[in-house]
């Protein structure tokens, strides 16, 4: 944290996006493989740059990127993404002396061996559905905060839902109901260390009933549970968040 002019001024840059794919080939013969798009945040006392133009405490966002490669090729040993931004933060506040922290943040794709005849491909893989995400930040100190999660698991049930019992006023139009299709799309995440605390966005999925007529064709469509319009604009959203009440004694 810096001061100017009797303003405090924290800065921060990096380079988001940067996608790498990793290989590596255990010693019975089968490859693993991962698919990471990497987010680089430095916060770093580098005044001079915004007051005097003087960029000689500024990691170049290039060379945070190409740390990214680097950085897996020295991996020779399969990891998780959650130890992979460990390595990539630590790495940026121990070699650069202004850098007083470091944020990670990386969205590991879903891909998943593919399975034949129940045994599991050595070298084939397909994509599934939820990424896995972590963020790490590391300060200059060597302290550690970590949050994982998943983004993208889309789940339904077509039966056994309702929805009823809700305010009504002058502006309720909805109907209620004890029978309708239920989905959702989960997003999840978890800070360490043990499970602090536990966050899940689930924003409405909608399926509308279709009911079509016209002037000739009273009933072209009748809606039975069958037929339905999927739409998610606009949508319901539902969030939690359950925190671990920390002992006093």
């Amino acid at each position: 944290m810096a001061e100017v002019n009797g303003l405090k001024l924290e800065q921060r840059h990096g380079k988001s996006r940067v996608r790498v794919a990793r290989v590596w080939k255990s010693h019975d013969g089968k490859y693993h493989f991962a698919e990471w798009s990497v987010n680089i945040s430095l916060l770093s006392d580098c005044l001079p740059a915004y007051v005097a133009g003087d960029n000689s405490d500024i990691v170049a966002t290039d060379t945070m990127k190409n740390t990214v490669y680097a950085k897996a090729k020295e991996c020779s040993e399969q990891l998780s993404a959650e130890d992979f931004a460990i390595i990539l933060a630590k790495h940026f506040t121990s070699f650069y002396q202004q850098v007083t922290a470091a944020i990670v943040d990386i969205v590991e794709k879903p891909w998943e061996r593919i399975s034949i005849k129940g045994q599991h491909h050595e070298h084939g893989f397909k994509l599934g559905s939820e990424k896995h995400t972590t963020e790490v930040m590391v300060d200059k100190s060597g302290t550690l905060r970590m949050t994982s999660g998943i983004e993208g698991l889309s789940v339904l049930k077509t039966t056994k839902s309702g929805f009823e019992g809700f305010i009504r006023d002058k502006y309720t139009m909805l109907p209620e109901t004890r029978e309708r299709m239920m989905a959702t799309e989960v997003t999840a995440s978890w800070r360490f260390p043990d499970i602090s605390f536990i966050q899940l966005k689930m924003p409405n999925l909608h399926f509308l009933p279709v009911n079509l007529s016209s002037k000739d064709n009273p009933v072209i469509v009748k809606f039975d549970n069958d037929v339905y319009l999927p739409t998610d604009e606009p949508h319901g959203t539902i969030q939690a968040t359950l925190n671990r009440i920390r002992s006093k004694m």
